[in-house]
Parts: C-alpha cells; sequence; structure tokens
C-alpha cells in the first residue's frame, strides 16, 4: 500500500508475513505428527506416504507460504541494509530465484512422470 505521500507503508507485506505464519503454525506440526508416526523403512513405503494427492497439495501450499515468509523477511533486510541498488537488486533475484525454482523443484518431485508411474 502507499500512504498519502507515495511511499509505501508496509502493511501488505506485514500482513503477508503474518498469515504465512499462521498458515506455517497450524500446517507445520500436524505435517511432522503424520511423518513421524509413519516412518516407513523402505522406498516403498516413502512412495505409499506421498502417494495421497491430498499430502502433495499440502506439502507444495505449505511450501510455498514458506518461500513467501521467506522472501518478505529477506527483502525487508535487504531494503534496510544492501544500500547500493545494484547490490540490493541481485540480492532481491538471487533470493527470488532460489525461492521459486526450490518451489518448482518440489512440485516437480510431487508431481512428476514419477508418481504416474506408481
Amino acid at each position: 500500500m502507499k500512504s498519502a505521500t507515495g511511499s509505501h507503508t508496509g502493511t501488505g507485506a506485514w500482513l503477508l508475513q503474518r498469515a504465512t505464519a499462521v498458515v506455517l503454525a497450524l500446517v507445520l506440526p500436524g505435517l511432522a505428527m503424520y511423518f513421524l508416526t509413519a516412518l516407513p523403512a523402505d522406498f516403498a513405503g516413502w512412495q505409499a506416504l506421498f502417494a495421497p494427492l491430498w499430502l502433495r497439495v499440502l506439502m507444495l501450499l505449505t511450501t510455498a507460504a514458506l518461500a513467501l515468509h521467506a522472501w518478505v523477511g529477506m527483502r525487508d533486510i535487504f531494503m534496510d541494509y544492501a544500500h547500493p541498488t545494484v547490490l540490493r537488486l541481485t540480492l532481491h533475484l538471487a533470493v527470488i530465484l532460489t525461492l521459486a525454482g526450490s518451489v518448482a523443484w518440489l512440485a516437480a518431485i510431487l508431481f512428476g512422470t514419477a508418481w504416474s508411474a506408481a
């Protein structure tokens, strides 16, 4: 959001940070319990553990929330402490590529061709 003077107030970033924190606080304990109670011993067991579509979707959405949460935090740090504009933009790009690449990689793992053969 912009204030009357044209500068950003940070309310949108603050709300996004809090919303993703709530999502992570609600989902991560449940996922941890799900994985800790299963603990498969072999590859087939791991495939069966990740077979339900609801789990794969939940994992991808949780990872996206984590990436957004991390992005807002890193963006704020760069805005406060990376003063040369070129350095700040380079750091922004590096973090965006890393986070987006990680989410895309997980999507490829969770929904890739290995699952269609299972």
